[in-house]
């Protein structure tokens, strides 16, 4: 831990800017903006513990970001969606998590249009902390709002482990876009656990972004698309170094009449590390349609990368689609822009930027700059 006065192991500080600087360090490297001037709420949680849990003051009325414990005290009708997502017997790790240490809860009130993004960040402070949380997102009828998520490990720790539970429940005529930033110590277990459930004309767009080393990571969240006109949308980005073992997909159900789906992967790997890209679209009503792609990189021998794209119809009206590369570099992409005056490194560089394209994540201007600002400051010395 820093030799700094660390305010996190206080509850109720008022400001993300009391935090410590390392603190503050590592949540800026996963979209958190301490200023908060840019964002709608805050949500910081360490270890075990709330650090802050706020409402900026324009847009009370139109969300609620709390503890998820709290928020379980508080509302009695908070239980009928409390691990009604995903399965809280479905493996060792969602039952280590049927105890958390808390979470977030953030509630989009009906027809809110929250024009700043949601922010919240999940933190292991503390050497070989398991955390457990759970968390659970609600979008009420016609509401609108987008949620950036950091998980990240403290600089000075190296090791941990991150279980997190999350429920997703998008209601009819609500839009939810839920963008997750992974930044974890090269030792940190990481076992996410999510489910999100849609009604009519829901939409969903959950992106995911891994570009730092981490010893293990499995995740596969699963979206429902249970009402008609729904649509579910996972684009993730994961740039695999070192020794990482990275097992990442998503899967959605597609049971409302006219659902739609897209699951967009782009994966990278170098050193030995080994990426694991799944997908997987189920087509139980018709007429559905639906579109999966996974692309791979790699820079070097010793790298892997399987491509495990699935489809699944028992109807005929469907229309789903799947295509999956991976390569490597192409050396007359390198040749062309070292003949433009580039080093070999600064020509991979750019090429692996181009590749981890966050533009297909359908971000707003600002929010998209940002992510594309860590992408460029984590793969600049490729």
């Amino acid at each position: 831990m820093p030799k700094e006065k660390d305010n996190s192991k206080q509850q109720g500080v008022s400001a993300l800017t009391d935090l410590p600087h390392k603190i503050l360090e590592a949540a800026a490297e996963v979209g958190v903006d301490a200023g908060e001037t840019e964002r709608s709420g805050s949500f910081f949680h360490i270890d075990h513990s709330l650090i802050l849990s706020k409402v900026n003051e324009h847009f009370k009325g139109q969300i609620e970001v709390l503890d998820t414990l709290e928020a379980l005290e508080k509302y009695g009708w908070l239980k009928d969606y409390y691990w009604k997502l995903v399965d809280k017997d479905g493996d060792e790790y969602a039952r280590k998590a049927q105890k958390p240490s808390g979470g977030y809860f953030i509630r989009i009130l009906p027809g809110a249009n929250v024009t700043f993004p949601i922010q919240s960040c999940l933190m292991i402070g503390s050497e070989n902390t398991q955390q457990c949380v759970h968390n659970i997102v609600i979008a009420e009828e016609g509401s609108n709002a987008r949620i950036i998520t950091g998980c990240a490990t403290h600089p000075d720790v190296k090791s941990g482990q991150h279980i997190g539970v999350s429920e997703f429940y998008v209601k009819n005529n609500a839009s939810l876009h839920f963008t997750m930033i992974h930044n974890w110590a090269s030792g940190t277990v990481v076992r996410p656990r999510s489910a999100a459930l849609l009604g009519d004309n829901a939409s969903f767009v959950s992106n995911y972004v891994i570009l730092r080393p981490v010893k293990d990571l499995q995740m596969y969240p699963v979206a429902k698309c249970a009402g008609e006109n729904s649509k579910a949308s996972f684009n993730t980005i994961m740039y695999g170094c070192e020794n990482s073992r990275i097992d990442a997909g998503s899967k959605v159900v597609l049971s409302g009449r006219n659902s739609r789906a897209e699951i967009i992967s782009r994966a990278i790997a170098k050193d030995d590390s080994q990426i694991m890209a799944r997908g997987m679209i189920l087509a139980e009503n018709s007429p559905v349609k639906a579109h999966l792609e996974c692309r791979g990189l790699l820079l070097n021998d010793g790298a892997v990368i399987h491509a495990i794209p699935e489809l699944s119809a028992g109807r005929k009206d469907v229309e789903l689609s799947h295509e999956a590369a991976v390569g490597k570099i192409a050396d007359k992409e390198i040749n062309y822009l070292m003949s433009r005056g580039l080093s070999k490194d600064e020509a991979t560089s750019i090429i692996v930027r181009g590749f981890l394209d966050v533009d297909i994540m359908g971000l707003p201007e600002k929010l998209r700059d940002e992510v594309k600002a860590l992408v460029e400051k984590t793969t600049g010395g490729v």
